[in-house]
């Protein structure tokens, strides 16, 4: 769809009071994003159909999405129509990974994922999906495999590594998990946290949240080990570590192939070859720390 046909369907939206003004909001590497204006305050629409090769389904996301508002974590869906999703607007900052890291922060961080885990389920409607990892990372060297991907030659032994790793993750507890937890989908407004983007909600081992928080924001092993400590309430086991850090590669490795996927399919101006060679140096580092442990 071109810019002026979704600015056309967004101006379309029965929601406005009066006109509007809509620019366009970047950072966003899976939907399309505007700030829009009316009469009665600022919102954010969300441009985006299912996406099947990414495990993206919108009604899923919709009904995550309300029910981390009502859980206190997220903006209040406004109104939903077609592939467009329209949010309320907070005034706030996106954080980076320095900000994720940050000893001051890393608690407030961290209190916000296990609210998700513990309450989001609590107001969840309707169908809800699993977002199994390894099934994701299977499913994606099939698509890859078809489309003819210049990383044909890797996957193989990406499947058989993802296959290792399911082995090694189990026994698997299971929460609500976020599943996507890069450093621009926290905000803080100056008083509090909001967790946003819940394109990858489904249910899932609480170790994938906690890896995926601790790989893509470069967590030391020290932050770590606390992250596990004040995540369990409990003193971290030799098991738990080694499940932990299974879980941890998986997701890298699950962030590495699906932006070999948006390589091929993407439309979205961001340089995706960079992103999946960037990220599969640190599963590749993170798979070797494994395999020595």
């Amino acid at each position: 769809m071109s810019q002026s046909d979704l600015l056309n369907q967004i101006r379309a939206l029965p929601i406005w009071q009066g006109e509007i003004t809509a620019e366009p909001l970047t950072g966003g590497i899976t939907n399309v994003n505007y700030l829009v204006t009316d009469q009665g305050g600022k919102y954010v629409v969300r441009a985006g159909d299912d996406i099947p090769l990414h495990q993206v389904m919108r009604f899923n996301e919709l009904a995550a999405g309300r029910a981390a508002h009502a859980a206190g974590l997220s903006p209040a869906v406004v109104h939903a129509e077609g592939d467009l999703t329209v949010l309320e607007f907070i005034e706030s900052r996106t954080l980076s990974e320095a900000d994720v890291r940050d000893p001051a922060m890393l608690p407030r961080v961290l209190e916000l994922v296990k609210s998700c885990h513990r309450d989001v389920p609590n107001h969840l409607r309707g169908p809800a999906l699993v977002f199994w990892v390894f099934h994701v990372i299977r499913d994606y060297a099939a698509t890859l495999q078809e489309q003819g991907s210049l990383h044909a030659a890797l996957l193989s032994g990406l499947v058989d590594t993802g296959n290792t790793l399911e082995q090694a993750a189990g026994p698997f507890d299971i929460v609500f998990g976020h599943n996507d937890l890069l450093c621009g989908n926290f905000l803080d407004d100056g008083q509090r946290l909001w967790l946003i983007d819940f394109d990858y909600a489904g249910f899932n081992s609480p170790l994938f949240d906690l890896g995926g928080l601790a790989s893509n924001n470069a967590l030391s092993q020290q932050q770590e080990q606390w992250l596990l400590e004040s995540y369990f309430e409990a003193p971290v086991s030799d098991d738990l570590l080694h499940r932990y850090s299974a879980m941890k590669c998986a997701s890298l490795l699950r962030e590495t192939m699906w932006s070999m996927v948006s390589e091929l399919t993407s439309e979205i101006d961001f340089d995706y070859a960079a992103y999946t060679a960037s990220n599969l140096a640190r599963f590749r580092a993170a798979f070797d720390d494994f395999q020595n442990t």
